[in-house]
């Protein structure tokens, strides 16, 4: 069997270290950087991240991680758009790493920024490596998944997904950018000035769905307004008082022909249980045959989101080069074994 695949993480946040500690109990599979910034960089990563057993790989800035890991797979745990996105995913694909981002618009980054979309794949297929976004949403409850139930259909008429879930497992950078812990009225202003992203995805997920079906889409209507916590809550990386936001309610609607095609529906709080709402997954695909699909409580945001990265290691590196999504690798699925066994060619 070929060496171990070599993967190095970059971020150890949330969801990074989440990585960092699913990527430690696999087989085939071996962390040879971890990259932050500030005080982290220099410190063991089993000081920061609770593993089994003892970790002593120090974890780097970027220039030492990169010029030093030799990874076959970069894994950015970082950011949630494309713009801030580029420098990193570059840098990795400049030292032929693929790489797998989490950041939310690299799910289907030509729905944010075209030119950079392309710069990116250009620069992917000339070192031959290939990138993808993925998660939990954007990358698979509200698109993928949705996508795959209607291989059974011989018809779609309507679909409508709703997804009712906690923020509690993610971490400061998703809390600034649903506006937690804000009050009403920061909420509105920074609404206003453009600086409250709240979900950030419908775009990607919308753009994924309309090329799934080769269907273009008259118009996007997308709606954001804050739920107002009633009581005080506290979580792992934020704590709301009552009056203040607790997260955001967002809708986003597809017309085809003035018709209400395509309803995404998601409000996302921290501590759902504190006031007594339970979390969930719904799909209804009106159609031939009509399917409901209904998951309670959700599908756990965080976990999800670091599974899905960890499992897409193989197909990334089996894909040709250059950016690709959801829609272009095999259906996903859990690895279970030995990671190598998934791969088409051994590695060198």
């Amino acid at each position: 069997m070929s060496r171990a695949i070599r993967v190095c993480v970059w971020g150890i946040g949330a969801m990074g270290a989440g990585v960092i500690k699913a990527l430690s109990t696999k087989k085939g599979v071996e962390i040879v950087a971890v990259i932050a910034r500030g005080d982290k960089v220099g410190r063991r990563v089993d000081e920061l991240v609770e593993l089994l057993n003892p970790f002593p790989l120090l974890i780097s800035n970027e220039e030492e991680g990169l010029s030093q890991s030799n990874a076959d797979v970069a894994i950015l745990c970082t950011d949630s758009f494309v713009k801030t996105s580029k420098d990193k995913v570059l840098a990795c694909v400049e030292r032929k790493m693929n790489v797998i981002s989490i950041a939310e618009e690299m799910s289907y980054p030509y729905a944010a920024d075209k030119e950079i979309s392309e710069q990116i794949h250009r620069k992917a297929k000339e070192y031959g490596v290939t990138v993808l976004g993925t998660g939990i949403n954007p990358g698979f409850m509200m698109d993928a998944l949705v996508i795959a139930l209607t291989s059974v259909c011989t018809n779609v008429e309507k679909i409508e997904v709703s997804r009712v879930n906690s923020l509690s497992p993610f971490g400061k950078s998703v809390m600034h950018e649903q506006g937690v812990g804000i009050s009403v009225g920061q909420f509105y202003r920074r609404q206003k000035e453009g600086t409250l992203a709240g979900h950030v995805g419908f775009d990607q997920s919308l753009a994924m769905m309309s090329e799934a079906f080769h269907t273009d889409f008259d118009k996007i209507e997308i709606k954001n307004r804050p739920i107002v916590s009633t009581i005080n809550r506290v979580a792992p990386h934020a704590t709301v008082d009552a009056g203040d936001v607790a997260g955001c309610d967002m809708v986003a609607t597809a017309y085809v022909n003035d018709y209400p095609f395509i309803t995404l529906k998601h409000p996302q709080q921290v501590e759902p249980q504190s006031e007594g709402i339970s979390t969930g997954d719904y799909i209804t695909i009106v159609g031939t045959p009509p399917i409901s699909m209904v998951i309670t409580p959700e599908v756990d945001g965080g976990i999800g989101t670091i599974a899905m990265a960890i499992n897409s290691i193989p197909a990334v590196i089996n894909a040709r080069p250059g950016i690709k999504t959801m829609l272009d690798l095999p259906l996903p699925r859990a690895i279970l074994g030995d990671m190598r066994l998934y791969l088409e060619e051994e590695l060198c």
